[in-house]
């Protein structure tokens, strides 16, 4: 490994939890250069909702290379991008009654959060967006300017503004009725708050601790945005494409929101690529106004096709995903019932979940006995204190059990003998 460490940044961040060279990986198993096999409760962050490799996707992504079918064509017309357009429209957008306009950014989450605060500011002729605590929307200044992390913000080296963090729901532990301080700012002449363009949320919040929205805190939010003429943006990148069931994760609260940015699994194969779903009446881009050299990768286009085909033609992947989460929150439950030393918090909904510890360092210490037992796992939250869990939508019903009973051996090793 020395090449890694001798030539590469010292950005690099995973590698350092998980020191090993990778080398292979099917479904829900990588296996390193000796031979050593782990179970993947990380799903490349979500970007791999369908595992790694699914031979569904494989197959006909192998075939377009095979026969010279086009890879860059920034957003000129291909058949690969009618393609995915077709069956993106007729399997998610129609049978859900939703009209957008489909744009591609650009191949990363931080692309389509750019582009719909561009977007949003276009629109309203404002500047300033109102955004969460503990949020967080990616790494470039705009993102990071709607991102709650501290470290994550002090990376930028230049004061972040036009934003104001508003407290997520939950926030104040149920003791402050939903809203009130956010209302009242925008209701007051005098509270000295820029009249925001638009409000940026996550119905589950990922890298801030596997915090999930109430149904009603979701939809009071859109209410409050359509009093105020305010434009509602839902960041999906981690939580869309089934990871918390419906391939869209605001949809079990019956909202639309005006721009939708969607990443990380859109291309099922871990291949980068980014959607903006815009509503018609708000799609006034002019040509090229907001663009990027890679943003038509034909082949992420072939496999989200693919992947829509496979997995998003019946409701079956959904349920099964819904079943699973409920099989880890009871797991979880268990866990922290047995814990007579530390306290434990499960959350998540779907299959994003998180067991918070009330001591934070105890997190990553779990998740280090996970590796040695052969899983992985990572950390979120302000202080890394939720060890959290994102396992592939298909993972097979043994491979969670075995999953879950490495996580409880992991909590049981880092805690047995501490005192609360």
């Amino acid at each position: 490994m020395t090449v890694f460490e001798d030539l590469e940044s010292e950005v690099r961040s995973y590698c350092r939890n998980w020191p090993v060279v990778f080398d292979t990986a099917v479904g829900s198993r990588l296996t390193d250069v000796n031979g050593n096999t782990y179970l993947d409760f990380f799903a490349g962050a979500g970007a791999l909702n369908y595992g790694h490799n699914p031979p569904a996707l494989k197959k006909p992504l192998l075939e377009y290379l095979a026969r010279d079918g086009i890879t860059h064509g920034l957003d000129m017309y291909t058949t690969a991008k009618g393609d995915f357009l077709h069956a993106f429209e007729d399997k998610i957008l129609k049978p859900r009654g939703l009209d957008y306009k489909v744009q591609f950014p650009g191949p990363t989450g931080a692309n389509t959060v750019e582009s719909a605060l561009k977007l949003a500011r276009k629109i309203s002729g404002k500047e300033a967006m109102i955004n969460f605590t503990n949020a967080f929307h990616g790494m470039t200044l705009g993102a990071l300017s709607v991102t709650g992390n501290s470290m994550k913000r002090g990376g930028a080296g230049i004061p972040l503004v036009h934003a104001t963090p508003m407290p997520y729901d939950n926030y104040f532990d149920g003791t402050q009725p939903d809203f009130l301080w956010m209302e009242k700012l925008l209701q007051d002449s005098g509270s000295g708050l820029n009249e925001p363009a638009a409000v940026i949320v996550e119905t589950v919040q990922g890298e801030g601790g596997i915090n999930p929205a109430r149904v009603e805190w979701l939809q009071g939010l859109d209410a409050l945005c359509k009093r105020n003429g305010i434009l509602l943006i839902v960041d999906d990148v981690q939580m869309g494409i089934g990871r918390t069931g419906p391939f869209f994760s605001f949809e079990i609260a019956g909202i639309e929101p005006d721009i939708v940015c969607i990443s990380k699994s859109i291309s099922g194969y871990g291949l980068p690529m980014a959607l903006t779903l815009i509503k018609p009446e708000h799609d006034v881009w002019g040509p090229g106004e907001h663009n990027g050299t890679f943003r038509g990768n034909n082949p992420a286009f072939v496999t989200a096709t693919a992947a829509i085909h496979e997995f998003w033609s019946d409701d079956a992947l959904e349920r099964s995903t819904l079943a699973k989460g409920e099989r880890v929150h009871e797991a979880f439950s268990a866990i922290a019932a047995r814990s007579q030393t530390v306290e434990l918090t499960p959350k998540g909904r779907g299959l994003a979940r998180g067991l918070q510890f009330e001591q934070p360092e105890l997190a990553a210490k779990a998740c280090a006995a996970a590796f040695e037992r052969g899983l992985l796992m990572e950390t979120s939250g302000p202080s890394d204190e939720v060890m959290k869990i994102l396992p592939a939508l298909t993972i097979t019903d043994d491979e969670l059990e075995e999953g879950l009973a490495i996580v409880a051996e992991s909590v049981a090793a880092v805690t047995e003998g501490m005192s609360q």
